[in-house]
């Protein structure tokens, strides 16, 4: 019988280990607290390339950081990187640190007791998650069709981002009231209403949608007009969060303001 040296014993077992921990079932075991289950697509985490990996997290850094801008899709082969960022881990624990943050930043504020102070969330990306939708369409890599978009939209079945949603509790349990500023427009009202509170969103203050005259201007422009309009109305926005840059630049943007990822489309 013939033992096998000790450095090439040790070298077959981290083989196997490392060969397990990418067998898609391993994978799928370790993604228990996903809002979507994982799709099969055309890669996976354990066979993209370094240089794809990098490129892809590198693009990814560029879209957070607002230095990328005015893009339509996401590079195709990073289809699987997204993939597996949105509907694994990564991307719960990326949320969880803004809405952490911004629970922080809330739990310490002084407020002007006189029912005033609202905070603004964002709806799609922010609150409810429509990673059902875009899973099915390449995470971003598809141009995003309006019509099948509003399909979906009008099943009122998207769910919560859970981190959203446990931010929300916590504002309200401070006393401050809560506005939904949405780029949806004013024909899902009903249907966005009741998503809403299907998701857990059971009150707020304002449910703020686009009118029929304001969909050719950008988001930026008209979140900042609907901004505007509350504090006219005497609101102090103490807070401000959603997933693009157009929901929280552009005056008055509010006290604070927190960005969600979403690395999927790009509004301006």
């Amino acid at each position: 019988m013939h033992l096998l040296p000790f450095s090439l014993s040790l070298t077959l077992l981290l083989l196997s280990l490392s060969l397990a921990e990418c067998r898609p079932d391993t994978f799928n075991k370790r993604q228990s607290h996903q809002i979507h289950p994982l799709r099969r697509q055309t890669g996976s985490a354990g066979t993209t390339t370094k240089v794809e990996n990098l490129s892809c997290s590198s693009w990814q850094l560029a879209v957070e950081t607002n230095n990328l801008r005015d893009w339509d899709v996401i590079p195709a082969s990073c289809e699987s990187y997204f993939g597996h960022y949105l509907l694994g881990h990564r991307y719960r624990e990326d949320s969880s640190m803004v809405t952490k943050e911004a629970a922080q930043y809330a739990r310490g504020l002084q407020l002007s007791g006189n029912g005033k102070d609202v905070w603004i969330f964002d709806i799609d990306e922010t609150s409810l998650s429509n990673l059902p939708f875009f899973s099915k369409h390449g995470f971003g890599v598809e141009p995003i069709s309006e019509t099948l978009f509003d399909e979906w939209a009008a099943k009122g079945a998207a769910p919560p981002l859970p981190e959203s949603l446990k931010l929300y509790k916590e504002v309200l349990s401070l006393g401050i009231k809560v506005v939904f500023l949405t780029g949806r427009t004013e024909e899902f009202r009903e249907i966005t209403a009741l998503n809403l509170k299907r998701a857990g969103y059971y009150s707020w203050e304002k449910l703020i949608l686009r009118k029929a005259n304001e969909v050719t201007i950008t988001a930026l422009q008209y979140k900042s007009a609907e901004r505007l309009k509350l504090t006219e109305q005497g609101y102090k926005i103490v807070g401000n969060i959603g997933d693009q840059w157009s929901d929280i630049l552009g005056s008055p943007e509010g006290e604070r303001t927190f960005k969600l990822p979403d690395p999927m489309y790009y509004i301006s």
